[in-house]
């Protein structure tokens, strides 16, 4: 404390002070605000507060439930929301939701919650973690609404299984203290937001409940409808949530985001414009429960897509598949579709043979990443009945595969040597679940040793590095939409 007499830290000008703290985490500069008044002062100075990024509930990183946490961000929102630049915002209402998930089946991602007749308790705890979110997301926005400066705004929510339990239906809001009162609130101060930005480049909405609606983007100023290069709109159930005058208003997006029953033909005949900026990253999310009422009749044939590669001639897409049907898959898989990364997720569905000798053909020159995940009881075996591997084939064909990952199907050793040795040291991830592995036999036979040892050794020499398969299934089985969510942050930076 010497340093804060009458010489030394105290003598410095506040300029200073400031510049030195600005080498500092954010987590030592709420620290370092404890130790005085003057250190506090220059510790809030706008400069240091630029970015923004917070993770609130799921009892992630040692955390308490979501409400424990409102009081933390209700003082850094009072603090900095009128003047930060970039706000990422995760929100878990329901505690473990972001955490990594269990092997037990019944918290399976995909799986029916209860309802209020099956678990009177738990329903209340969950309608208790709803008014909590509705609280925490009007605190955030009321600290924002106002902020001008706002270049970048990410927002998360960790909300399957409240939307399925509808708990922002009307009957169960009233259940909420003025819950209904509350989404109209988020509502209106979510368009006083766009209405008052001025130079907004980033805004991403992934599964937040009861914030964006059909007509949200309407109040988007014209200032930010110039200078928006990413727009991500995501959402269970809402139908599209972007009109195409809307989107005809965003001419300079470089990466969009949407359901893919969101991109009809229309909206995409507008992406094709040669007067707009040509779009260089676009992320589709198919949920296969969400087809019942939003279906694919009208989304964007094979002639769109190819209008749309001639305009963007750098256009890469990246689709996550939830739990959807073999034959849905086969419609939405265009040719000219020019695929860079599948992410093929499930908990009851199986992903079958055919559809993977389609990947594999059709996007042979273009597919870098490719995740079949199954998160069920029993692992399918792809390789039955035929004479190669549809896997071993796939790593062949796709001669840009960087990143393969699969959980939840039977992969043959001899197999997943064959897949190291094709694709070598350009094949940077091979995660496979030492579950999903399994030995043949008759092969074993004739080798000596450990054969899971031996497997190792082979499987490392044709990557050129040291590889072992993954022993905990739940690093490989993160919650999907937050895996979208993130994967499309990264994807559309061109990373």
């Amino acid at each position: 404390m010497a340093l804060c007499g009458g010489v030394g830290a105290m003598a410095l000008p506040s300029e200073l002070i400031v510049h030195i703290f600005s080498f500092l985490s954010d987590r030592d500069k709420l620290r370092a605000s404890a130790v005085c008044s003057r250190w506090r002062e220059c510790l809030f100075y706008p400069a240091l507060w630029t970015e923004l990024k917070l993770r609130i509930g799921g009892g992630c990183n040692g955390s308490g439930p979501s409400s424990d946490e409102t009081p933390k961000l209700e003082f850094l929102m009072r603090k900095f929301g009128s003047f930060v630049r970039e706000l990422q915002l995760e929100l878990a209402p329901v505690e473990g939701n972001l955490s990594p998930l269990n092997n037990d089946p019944s918290s399976a991602r995909m799986d029916q919650p209860p309802g209020p007749d099956d678990d009177p308790q738990l329903w209340e705890q969950r309608r208790d973690a709803t008014a909590t979110y509705l609280d925490q997301v009007l605190c955030v926005f009321t600290s924002i609404r106002n902020n001008r400066n706002l270049q970048k705004l990410s927002l998360y929510g960790d909300t399957f299984i409240l939307q399925q339990e509808g708990l922002l239906d009307s009957s169960n809001l009233l259940q909420i203290h003025q819950g209904d009162k509350k989404i109209n609130e988020i509502q209106q101060l979510f368009m006083e937001l766009l209405s008052n930005s001025r130079q907004l480049q980033w805004l991403s909405c992934s599964f937040m409940l009861g914030l964006v609606t059909p007509c949200s983007l309407t109040c988007l100023s014209n200032p930010s409808a110039e200078t928006l290069q990413h727009l991500s709109l995501l959402d269970h159930q809402l139908g599209p949530l972007i009109s195409p005058s809307e989107l005809d208003r965003l001419s300079n997006l470089h990466s969009l985001a949407l359901d893919f029953s969101d991109l009809t033909s229309e909206l995409c005949g507008l992406l094709a414009s040669p007067r707009r900026t040509p779009l260089h990253r676009l992320s589709l999310l198919l949920n296969g429960a969400a087809l019942e009422f939003k279906p694919l009749e009208g989304t964007a044939t094979e002639d769109d897509w190819k209008a749309l590669v001639r305009v963007s001639a750098n256009l890469r897409v990246y689709i996550m598949a939830l739990e959807v049907d073999s034959s849905e898959l086969l419609r939405v898989l265009k040719p000219s579709l020019p695929l860079e990364r599948l992410h093929l997720d499930s908990y009851s569905t199986l992903v079958t043979d055919a559809t993977l000798e389609l990947i594999s053909q059709q996007y042979n020159k273009t597919l870098t990443h490719f995740l079949l995940l199954r998160d069920g009881p029993d692992f399918s075996d792809l390789s039955v009945n035929r004479n190669e591997d549809p896997l071993v084939l796939l790593a062949w064909r796709c001669t840009q595969l960087a990143v393969l990952v699969i959980h939840g199907y039977t992969v043959w050793s001899h197999n997943l040597v064959a897949i190291s040795r094709l694709r070598g040291s350009s094949l940077r991830v091979l995660t496979v679940s030492e579950e999903s592995i399994d030995f043949d036999p008759d092969q074993s036979v004739y080798m000596e040793g450990d054969p899971v040892h031996n497997l190792v050794k082979e499987v490392s020499l044709g990557l050129g590095r040291v590889w072992h398969p993954c022993l905990d299934s739940s690093l490989v089985l993160s919650e999907p939409t937050q895996h979208f969510h993130r994967e499309l942050h990264t994807f559309s930076m061109g990373m």
